[in-house]
């Protein structure tokens, strides 16, 4: 971390994702097509891209995000506390607009930040 930071100006955040249909069969043949397609190097022989779906939730393009959990801290009282606040429903639209609304009234300048745990690699591009 860098120390210059200050921890009030950090935004924790964690996403929970889970597939966009609830099931293979409910795509459509193209989405079907594409699934099969991007999952083919990660199934093993004998994998079905149906058998794979539950899988799906991982990519932002067959998934949806269902809730995102953040924390923060803030002084009051001249000591630091750390506050939890989730978002979550099936309605991701609106999970992303809450979202939307807490980064641009508190956490949206330069000098915030946000961090994940494997957020370079999921959260931050699933977003």
């Amino acid at each position: 971390m860098n120390h210059t930071s200050k921890l009030d100006r950090i935004l924790f955040l964690d996403i929970e994702t889970v597939p966009g249909s609830s099931s293979f069969t409910n795509l459509d043949e193209s989405e079907r097509t594409l699934f099969e397609k991007k999952t083919g190097y990660q199934r093993k022989e004998g994998i079905s891209p149906e058998a794979f779906y539950d899988n799906a939730g991982i990519w932002a393009e067959f998934g949806k995000i269902i809730c995102i959990s953040t924390g923060c801290y803030s002084e009051n009282e001249g000591e630091m506390k750390f506050r939890v606040t989730s978002f979550y429903g099936h309605e991701e639209a609106t999970i992303l607009r809450e979202f939307n609304k807490l980064l641009y009234n508190r956490f949206n300048s330069s000098t915030h930040l946000l961090c994940a745990h494997n957020g370079k690699e999921f959260d931050f591009p699933y977003l």
